[in-house]
């Protein structure tokens, strides 16, 4: 122990007799390693924020999206496949299976009220959506009916509990009236505060009723996703089979047609989104990657002029009776101490960055997050570093002839 210990305190004295030569090597493993560490947290952040939406949603429902259209081969967008007819026929088909069935088209649009706006997702469903997530109004307020969802003229909106913040402040919004994307809607009912729902922030979003909203806000008849409750959650994959062959009876489409929908489950769901999340992992740990290497390059560049700069030294030390291996292993610990500073150093930088972008995000519930499992990562990939860049200055050294290193100038 007391061996590896005199290996350190005479790595740090070597290190201090070229400290700015010293800084600079440990600049790049810092910048690597605290880019590491942000992207670590910014994607952990985001990942753990997308697994409580989707297990917020509920186990017993179906999501049904339209399949991409294609127009030459290439990709613009999504079918216009589902309607509001899909529906009835579901219910048609399977009324002892479903429970309810929710439409939903979704869009952005600039609420107004007098001078104030505000930029929301909106939301056109019916009565049933809010029944399926178990919404609540505030009091003094009501969710809209399944009449209102129902009729093409209906002109009531509810608004999430922020939406409602920026337009009214304390005031009350029951009863008021706003402009949603140029028509007028009167506000039944304020939600109580939900958060995160899928994909969707419930608090900062407009509802109107489904045939309304397609008439007069969308200007369409075709819907972005059905959610589907069912009654028995145990035979859930049952039931999406029996909905996929419904779909596919609705639709008119033959066998061995290519279906124009897409049915998951919650974990379904929750599948893709980790796929699509793994994208963005390779990408940041590249860049993160790319100035580890860098940072390695220049604790090797470092280490070697240290050994052509302390070759007599070591003809000394061998002269002395240190083994080859003592040399290597000096060298060694030399490396792996300016990698380990420049790591806890990035370490640090890389928590630091990570807290002030949840500070700067905060207004879009944008959440970072350090744990065990980073701040392992991050001095594990400094140490493999420090061990990776000194091995062959580490292996040079140890490789002098003792004789030729004494004769050394």
């Amino acid at each position: 122990m007391m061996f590896y210990l005199r290996l350190i305190l005479t790595s740090l004295r070597s290190l201090d007799t070229h400290f700015l030569r010293s800084l600079l090597a440990t600049l790049g493993v810092l910048i690597g390693v605290s880019s590491v560490v942000a992207c670590m947290s910014i994607l952990e952040g985001a990942s753990n924020n997308i697994l409580k939406r989707f297990q917020s949603l509920g186990s017993n429902l179906l999501f049904v999206f339209p399949e991409t259209a294609h127009v030459e081969g290439r990709p613009v967008g999504s079918a216009q496949t589902l309607t509001t007819d899909d529906i009835d026929f579901l219910l048609r088909e399977l009324p002892d299976d479903l429970d309810r069935v929710a439409p939903e088209a979704i869009g952005l649009a600039t609420v107004k009220r007098f001078q104030k706006s505000v930029d929301v997702s909106v939301v056109a469903t019916s009565s049933a959506y809010f029944e399926i997530h178990d919404f609540k109004a505030e009091r003094g307020g009501r969710i809209f009916s399944k009449a209102e969802s129902e009729s093409p003229d209906a002109t009531v909106a509810l608004l999430g509990s922020k939406t409602k913040e920026k337009l009214f402040g304390g005031s009350d919004a029951v009863g008021q009236t706003v402009k949603v994307g140029g028509a007028t809607y009167r506000v039944v009912g304020v939600l109580e505060k939900r958060g995160s729902l899928g994909f969707l922030n419930a608090d900062e979003t407009v509802f109107i009723p489904i045939k309304a909203g397609l008439k007069r806000f969308f200007n369409r008849d075709w819907l972005n996703r059905l959610t589907i409750a069912v009654k028995k959650p145990e035979q859930l994959e049952e039931l999406q089979k029996q909905v996929k062959r419904a779909l596919r009876k609705s639709h008119n489409i033959r066998a061995g047609q290519p279906d124009d929908f897409g049915i998951f489950t919650q974990e379904e769901a929750l599948q893709q989104v980790t796929q699509f999340t793994l994208v963005f992992k390779v990408v940041f740990y590249s860049i993160a990657g790319i100035s580890l290497v860098v940072g390695g390059i220049g604790i090797m560049n470092i280490m070697l002029v240290s050994v052509t700069e302390r070759t007599r030294e070591i003809g000394v030390r061998m002269a002395v009776g240190a083994r080859r291996g003592d040399i290597l292993l000096q060298f060694l610990v030399e490396s792996l101490v300016i990698s380990l500073l420049g790591g806890t150093m990035g370490l640090i930088l890389g928590m630091g960055i990570a807290d002030v972008l949840e500070n700067v995000l905060k207004l879009m519930n944008f959440k970072t997050e350090i744990n065990a499992t980073i701040i392992i990562t991050s001095i594990a990939t400094a140490t493999i570093v420090g061990v990776v860049s000194g091995l062959y200055p580490a292996f040079k050294a140890s490789r002098l002839d003792p004789v030729d290193a004494l004769r050394h100038e």
